[in-house]
C-alpha cells in the first residue's frame, strides 16, 4: 500500500484546520471516556457554579495552550521519535480539552473568549522551542507539565465539595501531566535555565487571571 507524504502545504492546512477547531471549540471528541461521566451534579448555589466555571474555564485555556503547544513543537521537530511523543501527548490533551468542555457546558458557562490568542502565543513558543533543539523543546514539556500539575492540584483544593464531577476530571487530567512530563525527562528534556521557568509561571498567571472571567 502506497503511503502519502504531505507537502508543506498539506501540513500548513493541517495546522490551521487543527488551530481553529481548538481555538474556537470545535475539536474533535474525546478518544477516552470523561471521567465525570454518570456523575451526578452537585448542588451548588450560584456563587459557587461561578467559581467552579471560572476554574474549569482556566483548565480548557490550559489545553488549548497545551495542545498549540505540542503541535508547534511537532510541526519543526528534528527527530521523528520526538515528534510522535509530542503528538501521543496531544492526542490525550485533546481528551482533557473535550472533558473541560463538557463541564463547562454542565456548568452553563462558555470558554474563554482570548482562547485564539493564547493558541498563537503558544504555537509559536513551541516552534521557537523546537528550533533550538529536540532536547530544549522536550524540557518546555517536562517544565510545562510540572507547573500545570502544580495549579490542577491547587484546583483540586479550590473547586466546590460539591463539584465531584469537575474534581474527578481535574484528578484525570493531573495524573496524564505528570506522566507527560516524565515522559519527556525520559525522552531527554533539559533542565530550562532560568528565567525562562520564571517567566513561564508568569504568562501562566495572566492566563489563569484573565481566563477565569473572561
Amino acid at each position: 500500500m502506497l503511503r502519502r507524504f504531505l507537502s508543506p502545504t498539506d501540513r500548513i492546512l493541517i495546522e490551521l484546520e487543527r488551530a481553529v477547531g481548538t481555538a474556537f471549540g470545535t475539536a474533535a471528541d474525546a478518544s477516552r471516556r470523561s471521567p465525570a461521566t454518570g456523575m451526578d451534579e452537585g448542588d451548588l448555589d450560584d456563587d459557587e457554579r461561578r467559581h467552579a466555571a471560572g476554574l474549569m474555564r482556566v483548565n480548557h485555556t490550559g489545553e488549548v495552550c497545551a495542545q498549540a503547544l505540542y503541535s508547534g513543537q511537532a510541526a519543526v521537530a528534528r527527530r521523528a521519535d520526538t515528534r510522535a511523543r509530542l503528538l501521543d501527548a496531544a492526542a490525550e490533551e485533546t481528551d482533557h480539552l473535550a472533558w473541560c468542555a463538557q463541564r463547562l457546558d454542565a456548568l452553563h458557562s462558555r470558554p474563554s473568549l482570548f482562547n485564539p490568542l493564547w493558541y498563537a502565543g503558544s504555537f509559536a513558543l513551541g516552534a521557537v522551542a523546537a528550533l533550538v533543539s529536540d532536547e530544549v523543546s522536550l524540557g518546555f514539556v517536562v517544565e510545562t507539565e510540572r507547573q500545570v500539575e502544580a495549579h490542577l492540584g491547587e484546583h483540586l483544593q479550590k473547586l466546590p465539595i460539591a463539584d465531584a464531577a469537575s474534581r474527578a476530571v481535574v484528578a484525570q487530567m493531573k495524573d496524564d501531566e505528570a506522566r507527560h512530563g516524565r515522559h519527556a525527562r525520559e525522552a531527554g528534556g533539559i533542565d530550562l535555565p532560568p528565567p525562562i521557568p520564571a517567566l513561564m509561571r508568569l504568562a501562566s498567571n495572566v492566563m489563569k487571571a484573565v481566563a477565569y472571567r473572561v
